[in-house]
This record gives structure tokens, sequence and C-alpha cells, in this order.
């Protein structure tokens, strides 16, 4: 493989992994992964069998690493990743996936608040005195005494 590399592009034009973990802002024992799943394709490799790595890779990991960053499931990004390929239709189905991931982060605000105001309501309660009087504890030692029983 020496000076030219898959379509005709130049050895200077790929990357070591360690060079596109940089650049990507993903670390390589995740882009690893990405490949074992299916999320990248598997490497070229060099004749010393070391991957490198095209700018659409590298393009690739972004759009991977900022789905992650947005809470995006591997799932979904898959399913993102797809739709990419033909640019040319509809953003529907991208624009389902989205209201469905916004509906599940909306759910875990709803939970968080509720987990939020148990918190606070058992530290008001304490008595700020013995540990035999202490709210946080008997309401941690009885679930029953629990308003927020979604955990």
């Amino acid at each position: 493989m020496a000076g030219r590399a898959r379509g005709g592009q130049s050895e200077q034009d790929e990357v070591a992994i360690g060079e596109a973990a940089r650049r990507s802002g993903v670390k390589v024992p995740t882009i690893r992964y990405y490949e074992q799943i299916g999320l990248l394709a598997a490497p070229v490799r060099t004749e010393g069998n070391r991957r490198t790595y095209r700018s659409e890779d590298l393009s690739r990991l972004a759009f991977i690493r900022h789905a992650r960053e947005l809470g995006f499931e591997v799932e979904e990004i898959r399913a993102l990743l797809t739709l990419q390929q033909d640019p040319s239709q509809s953003c529907e189905a991208a624009d389902r996936i989205a209201r469905g991931h916004l509906a599940d982060v909306e759910r875990r605000i709803a939970s968080l608040m509720a987990l939020k105001a148990e918190l606070e309501r058992m530290i008001e309660g304490c008595s700020h005195g013995r540990l035999a009087d202490c709210k946080v504890i008997e309401v941690l030692a009885d679930h029953g005494k629990c308003t927020h029983h979604q955990h």
C-alpha cells in the first residue's frame, strides 16, 4: 500500500488512530468500540497492520461524539447515520428520532425534579439534632415514608 490508499487518496490524507482520536475528540478505545458495533467502518490498515482513518471517518466520529454528548442512544445514532447517507430525503425520520429523544429527556427531567423534591423534603424535615431523630436516616430506612416512589 505504499504511496496510495483507497479511493486514490495519498497516505498523507490518512491518519493513525491516535491522531484520529485527537482530531475527533473520541478516545482510542471508543473508536475501536464504534468499529466493533458497526457505527464506524473498519479502517484500512497499513502494511504494518496499523489502522488509518480518512477525513470522512473523522467527520463520522465527530457526528457520533456530538450525538452521544446530546444523549442519543447507539441505535438512534445508527439510524441517524443511515439517514445521513441520503441527504435528498425528507427529514421526517430524523425529526421523529429527535422528538422521541426529547420525550425521554423530559421524562428524566421530571423524575429528577421529583427526586430533588424528595431530597429537599428529607433535608428540611431533619431536626439537625441527634441521629436517632434524623429525618434523612428515617426516610432512607423506610421506603414507605418516601414520597418519590419512582426509584
